[in-house]
C-alpha cells in the first residue's frame, strides 16, 4: 500500500512522485527568483503556498503530518550547522557583547510585545503569553541564507550563536511566563495551581536533559567517527547520528534543536580541524536539498487566509516583537561594545519566526483549555479564558508568522550584503 496525495477532484498522487516535483520545481523556483534579488528560499515558500490548502491542496494537512519528519531531519541539520559554527575561541573574540545581544533581544521583545498587549488588552495572562511566544526565533531561515550566499565574516559569526542560544532562553522565558500566566488564571477562579515552582521546572528539565543529551551523543559520535579509516563513510556517520539524536529528542520531550546544536559544539571544540571540515563538507553536499523541502513544507504551512484575521492585535505583536529584537540587540551589542556593523545590522538577521512559536501558541491552547472565569469576548460570545487565550495566540502567531517567514530571510541577507559579508559572486 503506497502513501498518496488527493487532489479535490479524487486524484490520486504518489507521495514519491509529489517529492519529486517538490524538490524539482523548488529547485528552479528559488534560482529564478534571485533574479529579483531574494532569496531562494522565498522561491520554496511561494511553491509551498501554491501546492498547501491555501491553493491547490496537493500538500494537504494530513500529507504535511505524514511528511513532518522530514522537518525534524533538516531541524536536526540546521542544529549540527549552527553548533559547528561556535568554536569558543571564535565566541571569545565576539565577546561578552553576544550574551549581552541574547539577553537583550530576547528580553526586549518580551516587554515590548508585553507593554503593547497589555495597553490595549488590560488582560494580564494573555499579555504574559503572547510576550512569552516573542523571543523564539526560526534559525532554519538565517541559517539557509547564510549558506546560500556563502556569508563569512563577524556578523555571520554572531548570527549563528545568537539564533543558536536564544532558542533555549526562549523556553526558559516561556516557561516562566506560561507558569505564571496559568497561576493568575486558576486563582482568580479559585482553583488551586499545581504550583508557581513546579510548572517552572519544566522548561529547566527540558533544557538540562538537552545538553546531556546532546553531550552524550557528541562525544559517542567523535569517538566513532575517529576511528574510521575512510573519510567517504562521513556522511553515513552523521546522518545516522543525527537521526538518532532526533528520536530520542522526541522520546525524552527535550528540544531537537538544543540538542543537536550540542552535538556540533562537542565536534568543533574537541575534534581536529581536519576532521571538523571534511564533516562541514559532507553537510554543504545534502543541506540545499534538505533546505528545499523544508522550506516547501514550510510554505505549505502557512495558511494565507489567516491572514485577515491579524487585526489589531496582530499588529501591535509584529511591531512590538521586531522592534524588541531589533533595539534589544543594538542594545546589548553598545553595552559590549561589538563591533559598528554587528551593532547595526544583527537585529535584521533574527527576526524569522516559526515552527517554535507555532508549537509554542499550541502548547497554550492545549494547557489552558478548560481553564478560568467565564468571560465575555468583543464578539459577544462567551467562554472560558483559557479557551479565549488559546485560541487568540494560536490565531494571532499563525497569521504573524507568515510575515516574520517571508521577511525574515529577506532582511538577513540584506543585513549580511550591507555588512559586505556577502560573496558579490553568489549574489
Amino acid at each position: 500500500m503506497h502513501s498518496s496525495g488527493i487532489l479535490e477532484h479524487g486524484i490520486s498522487i504518489p507521495i514519491l512522485l509529489l517529492i519529486g516535483f517538490i524538490i524539482l520545481l523548488s529547485y528552479y523556483l528559488g534560482k529564478n527568483i534571485k533574479i529579483i534579488k531574494l532569496p531562494s528560499i522565498i522561491g520554496f515558500m511561494i511553491f509551498g503556498v501554491i501546492l498547501g490548502p491555501s491553493l491547490f491542496n496537493l500538500l494537504s494537512s494530513p500529507i504535511q503530518q505524514n511528511l513532518s519528519f522530514i522537518t525534524d531531519i533538516a531541524l536536526g541539520f540546521v542544529a549540527l550547522s549552527i553548533g559547528m559554527e561556535l568554536k569558543f575561541s571564535s565566541l571569545r573574540k565576539l565577546g561578552k557583547g553576544i550574551v549581552y545581544i541574547i539577553l537583550l533581544e530576547s528580553f526586549g521583545a518580551f516587554a515590548i510585545v508585553f507593554t503593547g498587549i497589555y495597553l490595549l488588552t488590560h488582560d494580564l495572562p494573555l499579555s504574559l503569553l503572547f510576550a512569552a511566544v516573542a523571543p523564539a526565533s526560526a534559525p532554519a531561515g538565517t541559517v539557509a541564507v547564510i549558506q546560500e550566499y556563502k556569508a563569512k565574516g563577524s556578523l555571520t559569526k554572531a548570527l549563528f550563536a545568537v539564533v543558536g542560544f536564544d532558542d533555549g532562553l526562549g523556553i526558559i522565558i516561556f516557561g516562566f511566563s506560561a507558569a505564571i500566566a496559568e497561576d493568575i488564571i486558576l486563582h482568580e477562579a479559585g482553583t488551586v495551581s499545581s504550583g508557581l515552582l513546579t510548572t517552572i521546572l519544566i522548561p529547566l528539565k527540558e533544557i538540562g536533559f538537552s545538553f546531556l543529551l546532546g553531550g552524550v551523543i557528541g562525544y559517542l559520535f567523535s569517538l566513532f567517527v575517529s576511528k574510521l579509516r575512510n573519510s567517504d563513510d562521513i556522511p553515513i556517520l552523521v546522518f545516522g547520528f543525527i537521526l538518532t539524536a532526533c528520536g530520542f529528542s522526541q522520546i525524552l520531550h527535550t528540544s531537537i534543536i538544543l540538542t543537536v546544536m550540542i552535538i556540533g559544539v562537542f565536534i568543533i571544540n574537541t575534534q581536529p580541524s581536519s576532521l571538523v571540515n571534511k564533516i562541514q563538507n559532507s553537510l554543504r553536499s545534502f543541506m540545499p536539498l534538505l533546505f528545499i523541502l523544508f522550506f516547501t513544507l514550510a510554505g505549505a504551512n502557512l495558511h494565507i487566509n489567516a491572514l485577515p484575521s491579524l487585526g489589531l492585535i496582530g499588529l501591535i505583536y509584529v511591531v512590538g516583537r521586531s522592534s524588541g529584537l531589533i533595539l534589544g540587540s543594538r542594545l546589548g551589542a553598545m553595552l559590549g561594545k561589538v563591533e559598528k556593523k554587528i551593532k547595526n545590522y544583527i537585529g535584521l538577521g533574527i527576526l524569522s519566526q516559526a515552527g517554535v512559536a507555532i508549537g509554542l501558541a499550541l502548547m497554550v491552547k492545549s494547557e489552558f483549555a478548560g481553564q478560568g472565569n467565564m468571560i465575555t469576548t468583543g464578539d459577544g460570545i462567551k467562554m472560558l479564558e483559557g479557551d479565549y487565550i488559546g485560541s487568540v495566540i494560536l490565531t494571532t502567531v499563525t497569521a504573524t508568522c507568515i510575515f516574520f517567514e517571508i521577511i525574515g530571510p529577506i532582511l538577513t541577507r540584506i543585513a549580511l550584503l550591507k555588512a559586505g559579508e556577502i560573496n558579490v559572486g553568489k549574489e
